[in-house]
């Protein structure tokens, strides 16, 4: 019987596993000597770019659409597959979502993944299904375990010594669920150091190497001085080790360095030529994608962009589904667009690992899978009398698209396949997230067995050490 988490249980123990990582100590490692990932004979990928669709994407409203049902008052709702027409790709035969011509072009330079399948958790929580997808583990677990990006700056380290290993870009916690998004936004037992550096709003991304106006060098460095005086005085320096303390202190140390260095400018994008901008000036999201495009070109080793996670809003779409993505597929189908072909104009795009995903898909009459339903969430009329209700209102684990490009991922390439009738669950060749992982840790040269002792037990990039990588998707 699953077990079912409610919010304030999710919070009481990633909470717990936080406290639990800092009296860990310093992780104990059994393998670094072994991690060849620094070496470019070794790897395919130097850095990635992690796109997150946050809120649950409807793959058949995107990249795997189905029969385009159009909307009638008081029609049947499991009539509806897909609520916008398909268009054609650059590949034969391959169809897109309409409102996503801009990415379909670029599919040449990378692949399309139509067989991922999120996991069965019992009841349905975005936080829980996002901790997972970024951190390979299901929560709880009873240590905090690092995000994807920590992983990688851990192993391979900064590119570039001034620019943060791991950025993220877009992320705020003063929204939606913010406590459970903060519980996988961190480096968890492997330090601060290797924690996401946030930049909540892209267009303001030069304030965040910058000190705040008013505030003069000496100023600063007091500052500098007093945060290593709290670092003592808090949890972390009364009941962490001299590994957090100090990691806690190489990070502020690191954000020193950025402000006084030439590299800072990347942050500002009032710099980018004004026909470049314009392309990606959708919003937020697409000025991610530009921040994320000119801190690749200073050596950024990890970037996440987000559309960001608020409840009801963006691709959590509870209702109004078919309006909603209009307007989510205006925001990212240009800049996406647009930063694969500038990557790949520059040369970078070989070396540089970009994802597309989310944490799960949509259906209109499915919660769950097929076979693995769970509580419902949704008051879906079986007919639909208004707009509102035409769309994809119901999370759905059974299917999901991805978008891979660059990295040694393979160009011109399908991978995978849903059913054409609901369900549209997955048929052919399914993905799931130890996998993912494990393909991006093995094109980025870190091995599969990569671990850490923690609670005098080995921790791994995927739970157990197990996952493998998908080799059919690397050329």
């Amino acid at each position: 019987m699953s077990i079912i988490w409610n919010r304030r249980e999710f919070l009481q123990r990633a909470s717990a596993a936080t406290m639990a990582a800092l009296a860990a100590g310093a992780p104990v490692s059994s393998i670094l000597s072994s991690c060849k990932g620094k070496s470019g004979s070794d790897s395919s990928a130097d850095t990635v770019i992690l796109l997150w669709m946050a809120g649950g994407m409807a793959h058949t409203e995107t990249f795997d659409p189905k029969l385009y049902t159009p909307f009638e008052k008081d029609m049947e709702g499991n009539r509806v597959l897909s609520t916008f027409k398909s268009v054609p790709t650059i590949l034969d035969g391959i169809h897109f979502s309409d409102g996503l011509q801009s990415i379909g072009k670029v599919m040449d330079k990378g692949t399309l993944i139509r067989s991922y399948v999120a996991a069965d958790m019992g009841h349905i929580l975005h936080s829980r299904h996002q901790y997972h997808w970024h951190t390979c583990y299901e929560p709880p677990q009873t240590v905090a375990a690092p995000h994807m990006g920590s992983w990688i700056a851990k192993e391979l380290g900064p590119k570039n010594p001034v620019i943060p290993a791991f950025v993220d870009i877009g992320q705020r916690f003063t929204v939606g669920e913010a406590e459970e998004l903060k519980a996988f936004h961190t480096a968890g037992f492997l330090g601060n150091e290797f924690g996401p550096f946030f930049i909540p709003d892209p267009s303001q991304g030069l304030d965040s190497v910058r000190p705040p106006v008013g505030m003069d060098a000496k100023r600063f460095e007091r500052r500098n001085q007093l945060y290593n005086e709290l670092i003592n005085n808090s949890p972390v320096g009364e009941f962490g080790s001299d590994y957090q303390r100090e990691s806690l202190k190489r990070s502020m140390e690191q954000a020193y360095a950025l402000l006084n260095s030439p590299e800072s400018k990347a942050f500002d994008l009032s710099t980018e030529p004004k026909e470049s901008y314009n392309i990606y000036n959708t919003g937020k999201f697409g000025l991610g994608c530009l921040l994320a495009r000119r801190l690749t070109e200073q050596g950024a080793r990890f970037i996440s962009v987000t559309t960001e996670y608020e409840p009801f809003k963006g691709w959590d779409t509870h209702e109004n589904g078919h309006t909603r993505l209009e307007d989510m597929k205006k925001q990212i189908d240009g800049p996406i667009a647009q930063l694969i072909k500038d990557l790949d104009k520059q040369g970078l795009l070989d070396r540089t690992m970009v994802v597309l995903a989310s944490e799960f898909s949509r259906d209109m009459m499915v919660e769950g899978k097929p076979d693995a339903k769970v509580l419902e969430q949704v008051q879906q009329p079986d007919i639909l009398s208004e707009l509102k209700f035409y769309g994809m209102h119901r999370h759905f684990t059974d299917g999901g698209s991805m978008l891979m490009f660059g990295g040694g991922i393979k160009k011109g390439f399908v991978y995978g396949k849903t059913a054409d009738e609901r369900p549209c669950k997955t048929i052919e060749n399914p993905i799931k997230i130890d996998g993912v992982h494990q393909t991006i840790y093995h094109a980025l040269g870190i091995p599969e067995d990569t671990q850490y002792e923690v609670e005098k037990r080995p921790f791994y990039t995927t739970p157990d050490g197990k996952g493998k990588a998908v080799m059919e998707l690397l050329s």
